[in-house]
């Protein structure tokens, strides 16, 4: 509908201004008829209809829960308060009958999983000269493993001085740590050696050195498994990666160690075709294979135990023992001859270890492998590589773990070789950089600042060798 807009217009002549169009347009709008009846009555029957749904429903729920709470009280009186009366109106339902649900706790305990077993090792060190580069290997063990670690160490006072003042630096290691020295003296070793009857040794290691034969009676029946390393080596690599050999092994192997089908020396009996340098023993088998002699065995007429392994081996490789001297002869390489003569004799308890494993500078060169480019590709790792040929790993690239430095001459401390000085050396170029950072990394620095975890160090003072026990055993069951 239109309307008239002129008070639009500017115009200084209007004194009052015109009514708002909007009230004028209002009025158009206004009721012209009163309501109806029928719209009356639907208004009013919509609200008492509306009511009446909400009363029922507040009242339902009113009674669900003052019946919800007569359980708790006795029959009788629930009877009374429940039983229907006169009074109720007879269209009304009755109340329903409340159900309640039980729910059982099912949720399952939990248990915290079993604690990690731990990498074991047994080393052997007499001297502080030997512990010194013992303790770069147990410095470089600590510092990569991922798991708790037992270190099962056979030594005199001298080495043990000298690995604790180390050790006791550690007071929060990453994980927990067992440290046993197994103190044996000079004496003790000669009379087990006696007892075996026919072995000796040249090698520079001397007696304590062919302790490495008899580890499986040195350390308790507790210990089931021990990795054995030289002390000239370190790890670069988490040590766990070699305990898990011993799953791969078969239930018959009890040694495994690196073995060089490629080299030869018949001086030596081709003792240099292994390195007892680094060995998984299982001393488990080996105690039940009784793997030395004694005079103790050798006493026992019950029949009741397997001969021990050993004497075959010896006698097959070396002949029978010399009669002016009772030995072996044309031994060389010290133990390692006697493993050589061992591992021959009995393949059927020897496997091969990896060479990654053994990253040896004497006569391997370490493969020629070394620190270097390190986008460096497999093939070209594989293609610099040498001694290889002939060998389990021919054909393969292999890929370091852990550095052996032996047969560095002139030092008692492989880390002090002079010809790390030179370096035109090309074992120096390659791999000094490493000797000097796991050399000089500090034992302090093994402390973890949030672990629990703790360095425990025992002392065994009195060793007694498996023999002995044997022979205490028998007598006094003869008792």
């Amino acid at each position: 509908m239109p309307f008239n807009r002129h008070h639009l217009d500017v115009s200084p002549t209007y004194s009052n201004p015109p009514q708002s169009p909007w009230r004028v347009r209002a009025k158009e709008f206004r009721p012209r008829r009163p309501m109806h009846f029928r719209q009356i009555a639907f208004l009013l029957t919509s609200l008492t209809f509306g009511f009446t749904f909400l009363y029922y429903y507040y009242a339902r729920e009113d009674s669900l829960r003052w019946v919800a709470h007569t359980d708790d009280l006795s029959p009788l009186t629930q009877e009374l308060l429940i039983r229907p009366t006169q009074s109720l109106e007879p269209s009304l339902p009755p109340a329903p009958k409340t159900t309640y649900i039980q729910y059982v706790d099912t949720h399952l305990e939990i248990q915290a999983p079993e604690p990690p077993q731990p990498v074991v090792f047994s080393f052997i060190m007499f001297s502080a000269d030997s512990a010194s580069e013992g303790a770069v290997l147990m410095k470089s063990i600590i510092m990569y493993s991922s798991l708790p670690l037992e270190f099962h160490i056979i030594c005199d006072k001298d080495a043990q001085d000298y690995l604790e003042t180390r050790l006791r630096l550690v007071d929060h290691p990453s994980h927990d740590i067992l440290v046993r020295f197994y103190r044996l003296s000079h004496a003790d070793m000669v009379a087990r050696i006696e007892r075996e009857g026919a072995i000796t040794t040249d090698h520079s290691a001397g007696v304590p050195g062919l302790m490495k034969l008899f580890i499986h009676e040195i350390l308790p029946d507790s210990v089931k498994r021990a990795i054995f390393i030289d002390t000239d080596a370190f790890f670069i690599t988490d040590p766990a990666l070699l305990w898990d050999y011993f799953e791969r092994l078969k239930p018959s192997t009890a040694i495994a160690m690196p073995t060089h089908p490629d080299q030869s020396a018949e001086e030596w009996h081709n003792a240099n075709r292994i390195c007892s340098c680094i060995m998984l023993l299982d001393l488990a088998r080996l105690r039940a294979l009784r793997l030395m002699d004694s005079s103790a065995y050798r006493a026992d007429t019950s029949g009741r135990f397997p001969p021990p392994l050993a004497p075959p081996a010896f006698a097959a490789m070396f002949g029978a023992p010399a009669r002016a001297t009772g030995h072996y002869a044309g031994v060389k390489l010290g133990d390692q001859g006697y493993w050589w003569a061992i591992v021959s004799h009995r393949a059927d308890v020897f496997e091969h270890l990896s060479f990654e494993w053994e990253i040896s500078s004497c006569l391997m060169d370490m493969y020629n492998t070394g620190l270097g480019a390190d986008g460096t590709d497999v093939d070209a790792e594989r293609a610099a590589q040498v001694h290889t040929w002939l060998t389990p790993h021919e054909g393969e690239a292999v890929l370091p773990k852990m550095l052996h430095f032996n047969c560095l001459d002139g030092t008692p401390r492989y880390y002090e070789w002079e010809g790390w000085a030179d370096p035109t050396n090309s074992l120096t170029r390659r791999w000094y950089p490493a000797v000097q950072y796991h050399v000089g990394f500090k034992w302090l620095w093994l402390n973890h600042h949030l672990s629990s975890a703790s360095l425990r160090l025992e002392t065994v003072d009195h060793v007694v060798f498996a023999d002995e026990r044997f022979a205490e055993e028998q007598a006094q069951g003869a008792r």
